[in-house]
Parts: structure tokens; C-alpha cells; sequence
């Protein structure tokens, strides 16, 4: 939304304070508890209202949040938001003293729900209903009502529609904290509420017949001749907030407007809906606005998540570098300087499933900006851009350097805490991309970094490989005393993902040949893939929970990175499989993929299971689908060299795949796999030559 979240429980530095922080999800709290409002201690709800069957309309600052059912009764999460703030809980229609009956509630777009009812105004006409309604609800705060009349004589309709908020703050409705109903007052065309924490109102056009502020409601007399249409708009605002512009509704939005097309009918529009999400949680910082970066996901994480945000614009690189750009600009002001913590982006700590403790999300922040910077430069970040990002960067790295110390190993949390396997990729990779981009730019530190890896590398091999009949396995972590963690979860996956170097190649990874093999066979068996993704955990490992959002579930983020990862070590089966089982779970949820579901084994005729708190849409959600169609066509941009390289999947799961309008240099480019499992560049940049 407008501000960045505050972190809930950290060991960093907090930034500057902000004015109406976004809520934040339930996981990034203390164990069984939930965000309430105004500062007060976080309470155990009876029951954390759900969102998988929500109609979540986006376009940040502003969302609109609905049941199939069409009404808005202010009950659970229902209502019109602005910065996290509920301006319209209930809006509820009738018509001639009943309500529509509701036969049909979906998602036009992001941002837009249309809604339509039925009714019979007519006495002894029949079953068959005669009057339409037709209600569309936007993102930004409006809802219009039309009505269609079929009937073969003129109606004379009574319209009321019943208003009220409580002003609550999201935070507070999620810990069932929420207060009664605020008194109306009539105000210009419509009614109006005020409280300590703010003034909104609704607006009505055409002006309402009558308005009563103490039973909250406006009222209408509408007659409409056979086949003939009326409508009623209510806008409804946060006074002294201005206007809701969604970035990516704008001319200025970051993302390109990139199209799929091939033989799988579904990836046309599983990438439109992806970039569609993407621009709904695209967000302004609030004092550089030209600086833009991702919310993580609504409803429950709609400020900024340093990780997540930095994740994403990651995964959207084939896009373009400007929201890579935009969210390296805005972290790089809210990097750590003084103190032991110096170089450190600030992140809170989020839960890491049954077997460890939380993890803090500034370490995996702070990798990450490095590796960003890095990779956008190979998609073509301009080198005036790069230079002026580097300093961050290289106080990144610094802080690696003196966190492991003289140790192998980077601890998370710091200090002391265990020794975790995907921290140890994350660093890892960060290292020798970091390495890379000093040296490309004349910067000393890059042999220091090179030399940490490879004993990261000698050690990591030994100690973090646990032997067993099956082939072995890498440990999830080792603890503060050395001993291993042995449970197989999705979180190795990182270990695939070694970032992208020069002329379209790789860095090394931590695990050896033989390693590399014995992991992608584990996450292409039945334990790990569940049909619709990878677990986060494996099915046979102790504590296993198919919604756990670390025990079992399919967190959709990670199976992309493991999707890229399998295909560039050449592991295509493994490959494919999970990106059927995506794409496949993309279809069921109407393209517009959920941050996790649940793991339960796909079987004929299933259907992959909600999680009930999930953010949908998510930014690594949607930009997962980015990275699941590129890797098809392994697209390795190096703008500074003035190449690409095309390594595709020779086994071409999907048939043929054409991917238009991406973006290398800022130029658009364009690919074309054959079901032969080549592939042919038909768009670039004037100069851009074809690696070898």
C-alpha cells in the first residue's frame, strides 16, 4: 500500500517510522497470533477470517475484498480499503424490498468483480426471472449497480442500498478486535462517517431520493420501460486521500506487456494474468516516487518485504530492470549504516516450519541485493544505474564477510543461530555474482569473496551430506552444535539456484556432480512433487502438514526457483513434471496462482486444495509464472557483452511456445521454442548477437 510494513519481530534496525503501516500476514507474527490495531498486544483469534474464497479486487493503494454472494454485510473481511484501512464495510442492495438472487460472482481483472443477480418484480410472471442485476466493484473505490429490465410492461422499482463502516484497521479485523458500526451523517449526495483515525464517505450518482443517515441507507425510485437499463454508481473515499492510481494502470508501469502464445492453450493466459497481478501490487515509495517496487500479496501483506520484493523483481528481469531498479533504489535508504549490523537490509523474522526457528528475512535481503544488482545488469541495467547502486552492494557483501567471519558459514539469525542450508546457497551465490560485478567494475574484494566460497564449497559437501540408503540427502540445517537437521524440504532447491555470470553461463554450486543428481531425483519423486508443485516438506518426513506454510504445502515461489534450477543442470523430466503440476494448479485457481496451497498427491479428477490464508494474488506467485514460461526458452541475457544465449528445454513439455515482448536492454525481444526443443530468436536489440 501507500507505506512499507513495519517489521513485527526483529533484530534490525527499524526503519523511519510511516503513517498507516499495511498489515501484515499472520506468519510473520509470534506463534498463534495475529496483528491487532493501534499498538495493542496481539491476541489469539477465535478464527482467523479466510481468504480462499474471497473475490480480492487489487490496485494498491486500494482493494476490494467480496464473497460470491455480491453484498457487502461488513462481516470477516468484506469491504472497501484504502491503506489498510476498511472506508466501506456493508453495502448491501434490495430491490422492491428483496434481495437479488446472486447466480454468478468472478473476477473480470486485478482490480474489477462483476457480480449478477436475478429477481422476479413482476407478480405471476412465471419462473422465469425478468430483472437483471448487474453490479461491477472496483478496486478504487467504486461500485456501480445496473438493472436490465426483460419484462413486457414498464417497472416502477424502489431501489435501497443499506451503507456503514467501522474505519477499522485491517490488522484489527484479522485479531477480531474490530468496534461497532460508526454513525452516519448525510453528506452531499450520499452519507459520510468520521472517527479519530480518519473521515470517509460515499457519493452516489444519480443523487438519492431520500438518505437517512441513522438507518444508513439511500434510497431510489426508478421507472424503467420494457428492455430498458439504470444505473446507480457510488464512489466511495478516504477524505484527505487522494485518488487511487494503480501503477500499473499507468503509462509509467515497469513491467512489460509480454504475450505467450504456443500449443499449450493455457500459457496465453497464465502469463497475461500473471504480469496483470504483478501490476496490481505495484507500489510507489511513498517519498521517491518514481522509485517502485512490489507488495507482497493482499490482502494480509500489502506493505514492503524487502525479500519478497527483492524475489520478484528477480524472477521479472525478462520484464525489464526498471522494477529491479526501483526496489534496489528504495532498499538501498533503508540499508543498516553504523554498528555491528552495518550493510544489513532490515527484514523481520518469518516462521520456518516445525523443525527450526524462524528465520530472519533481512539475511536473505541482504543476499539477494547483491545477486539482483548483478543479474539486472545482465539484462541490460544501465552501467550509469549499476554504479550508483554499487556502494549498497558492496556493503552487502562486506556484511556477509564479516557475519560468516572466520567461520564457513553464515549463521541466521545472527548471532548464533543455525547453520541453514539455503542460507548457505543464498550466501553462496551472492558471493561469486558479487565477485563478478566488483570486477567488472574495477571495485576490489572480489578474490576475497571467491576464496570464502570455495571453502563454503569443501564444507558445505562434507558436512551438510547425510548418507543413507536412498542415496543421501543434503541436511535442512546443521544446529548451533553441529548436528544435522536431516529432514528434506523444499528450501534445497536453493541450492540449484546459482545466478547467472557472463556469456550466458552459471555460477558453481554448492553440492558436487553426484550430489546434484541424488537431489533432483529426490525432488522428482512422489515425496516431494505432489502433482501440483513441491512440498515444502517432504510427505514422509515427521511433522508433515499439506497446508503447513513450511510443513508440507506448495509454496509456489520455491517450485519456480526449483523448476529454473532442475533445467539448468540439465534435469528435464524433474523439470517438466513440476511445471505441468503448476501450470496445472494455475488453471484450477483461474490463473491467478495463490503464494501457497496445499500439498495433498494430485489423483484423476483433483483439484489442488486453497489454503484459507493465503495472499492471492502474491508478487512471487505471479512472477513465478514469468520465471516458469522464460526457463522454457533458457534465455541468458549478457547485455554488457551484447549477447544472449538460448538454452531450451530440449524435451519441450509444452510444444511449441512463442514469448513476445520481453524486454533485453530495454529493447523488446522475442523467442520461439519448436516441439523439437529449439529454439529461435525473432525480436532483439539492434547489435545483440547469439551466443554460442
Amino acid at each position: 500500500m501507500d507505506q512499507p510494513t513495519p517489521p513485527s519481530v526483529t533484530d534490525e534496525r527499524p526503519g523511519p517510522p510511516q503513517r498507516a503501516p499495511a498489515p501484515r500476514s499472520p506468519r510473520e507474527s509470534p506463534p498463534g497470533t495475529v496483528p491487532s490495531a493501534q499498538g495493542a498486544p496481539p491476541r489469539r483469534p477465535a478464527e482467523l477470517p479466510p481468504v480462499h474464497t474471497a473475490l480480492i479486487c487489487v490496485a494498491l493503494p486500494g482493494l476490494a475484498i467480496s464473497t460470491d454472494q455480491g453484498q457487502l454485510t461488513g462481516r470477516g473481511l468484506e469491504g472497501y480499503y484504502r491503506a489498510g484501512r476498511r472506508v466501506l464495510s456493508r453495502c448491501q442492495v434490495r430491490i422492491a424490498g428483496r434481495e437479488p438472487l446472486m447466480v454468478q460472482a468472478r473476477m473480470q481483472s486485478a482490480d474489477r468483480a462483476r457480480f449478477v443477480g436475478t429477481l422476479r418484480p413482476t407478480p405471476h410472471g412465471g419462473p422465469d426471472p425478468d430483472l437483471l442485476v448487474e453490479r461491477t466493484r472496483t478496486a478504487d473505490g467504486v461500485e456501480r449497480i445496473t438493472l436490465h429490465s426483460a419484462a413486457m410492461r414498464p417497472l416502477r422499482l424502489p431501489v435501497e442500498v443499506a451503507l456503514g463502516t467501522d474505519l477499522a484497521d485491517l490488522g484489527a479485523i484479522a485479531a477480531g478486535t474490530v468496534g461497532p458500526e460508526l454513525p452516519a451523517s448525510v453528506h452531499d449526495c450520499g452519507l459520510r462517517w468520521s472517527s479519530p483515525v480518519g473521515t470517509a464517505c460515499v457519493t452516489a450518482d444519480p443523487p438519492p431520493a431520500d438518505a437517512l443517515a441513522s438507518a444508513g441507507f439511500l434510497r431510489w425510485e426508478f421507472d424503467v420501460p420494457p428492455g430498458s437499463s439504470v444505473t446507480v454508481e457510488l464512489r466511495v473515499r478516504l477524505e484527505g486521500a487522494g485518488p487511487v492510481r494503480s501503477v500499473g494502470r499507468t503509462a509509467t508501469s515497469p513491467l512489460a506487456a509480454a504475450r505467450a502464445t504456443g500449443d499449450d492453450p493455457r500459457v496465453r493466459q497464465f502469463l497475461s494474468t500473471s504480469i496483470e497481478d504483478l501490476e496490481a501490487l505495484l507500489v510507489r515509495d511513498p517519498v521517491h516516487p518514481t522509485d517502485i517496487h512490489l507488495a507482497a500479496g493482499a490482502p494480509w501483506r500489502c506493505g514492503r518485504a524487502p525479500a519478497e520484493a527483492l524475489a520478484a523483481a528477480r524472477m521479472t528481469l525478462p520484464l525489464g530492470t526498471r522494477l529491479a531498479a526501483g526496489t534496489l533504489r528504495g532498499l538501498a535508504r533503508t540499508q543498516i549504516r553504523g554498528g555491528p549490523r552495518t550493510g544489513m537490509i532490515p527484514g523481520s523474522r518469518r516462521d520456518a516450519g516445525a523443525h527450526l526457528p524462524p528465520v530472519c528475512t533481512g539475511t536473505e535481503a541482504t543476499l539477494l541485493f547483491p545477486v539482483l544488482l548483478a543479474e539486472a545488469r545482465r539484462w541490460g541495467l544501465a552501467e550509469r544505474e549499476t554504479e550508483e547502486l554499487l556502494p549498497t552492494a558492496e556493503r552487502c557483501l562486506t556484511w556477509l564477510q564479516g557475519a560468516a567471519g572466520e567461520d564457513e558459514y553464515l549463521r541466521d539469525p545472527q548471532p548464533g543461530g543455525p547453520v541453514r542450508c539455503e542460507t548457505q546457497a543464498q550466501a553462496h551465490r551472492a558471493a561469486l555474482l558479487g565477485a563478478d560485478l566488483l570486477d567488472a567494475l574495477g571495485r576490489p574484494g572480489g578474490r576475497g569473496l571467491r576464496e570464502w566460497a570455495q571453502a563454503l564449497r569443501t564444507a558445505f559437501r562434507k558436512d551438510f551430506w547425510i548418507d543413507d540408503p536412498g542415496g543421501g540427502r543434503p541436511a535442512a540445517a546443521r544446529t548451533p552444535d553441529g548436528r544435522p537437521v536431516p529432514q528434506l524440504g523444499a528450501g534445497t532447491v536453493h541450492l540449484l539456484d546459482t545466478g547467472l555470470l557472463g556469456g550466458g553461463e552459471y555460477a558453481p554450486g554448492l553440492l558436487d556432480k553426484l550430489q546434484t543428481e541424488q537431489l533432483a531425483r529426490l525432488l522428482g519423486s512422489p515425496v516431494m512433487d505432489s502433482g501440483w508443485g513441491l512440498r515444502g516438506l517432504g510427505a514422509k518426513e515427521v511433522g508433515h502438514n499439506p497446508f503447513g506454510h513450511r510443513g508440507g504445502a506448495v509454496r509456489v515461489h520455491e517450485t519456480a526457483i526449483g523448476v529454473s534450477g532442475l533445467a539448468a543442470a540439465g534435469y528435464e523430466k524433474e523439470a517438466g513434471s513440476l511445471l505441468r503440476g503448476v501450470l496445472a494448479a494455475a488453471e484450477a485457481f483461474g490463473h491467478r496462482l495463490p503464494e501457497m496451497y496445499g500439498g495433498e498427491q494430485r489423483t484423476e479428477g483433483s483439484a489442488p486444495l486453497p489454503h484459507p490464508a493465503a495472499c492471492r494474488p502474491a508478487a512471487t506467485a505471479a512472477a513465478a509464472g514469468v520465471l516458469l514460461l522464460t526457463t522454457l526458452a533458457g534465455i541468458r541475457p549478457d547485455a554488457p557483452a551484447g549477447t544472449v544465449t538460448l538454452r531450451p528445454l530440449r524435451s519441450a513439455p509444452l510444444g511449441e511456445l512463442g514469448l513476445t515482448g520481453l524486454r533485453i536492454s530495454g529493447a523488446a525481444f522475442s523467442v520461439r521454442v519448436s516441439r523439437l526443443g529449439l529454439a529461435m530468436v525473432e525480436e532483439a536489440a539492434e547489435g545483440l548477437q547469439l551466443g554460442a
